[in-house]
């Protein structure tokens, strides 16, 4: 099963753009730090990761300012076919606003 569950920050937006399908796509990156348990010892984690979200997702995300607090759900997949860079894809995500709550997308 390939399912991915972070909060992150965007670091970078791209401007929406469309395929050549005519699919709305943004692409980001995000970064993430955390505190994880691995054989009994604390580990620091501190990461960037290209994102990508297409469709409705895609334009729901277009506006969020950088700095903002992402909790997406998604899965990875090869940059392009037979590459090894991963990056996530987007299916869901929950934006935190200062002081105003959230927004799911």
């Amino acid at each position: 099963m390939n399912q991915l569950a972070l909060t992150a920050t965007v670091l970078e937006l791209k401007p929406l753009r469309y395929t050549p399908a005519g699919v709305p796509a943004i692409e980001m990156q995000l970064e993430h730090e955390s505190d994880v348990m691995q054989a009994g010892l604390q580990r620091r984690i501190s990461m960037t990761v290209p994102a990508v979200a297409l469709g409705d997702i895609a334009l729901l995300l277009a506006d969020t300012p950088l700095g903002a607090q992402l909790a997406i759900e998604g899965f990875l997949a090869p940059t392009r076919k037979g590459s090894g860079k991963l990056v996530v894809h987007i299916q869901k995500a929950n934006r935190a606003y200062a002081g105003s709550g959230s927004a799911v997308v």
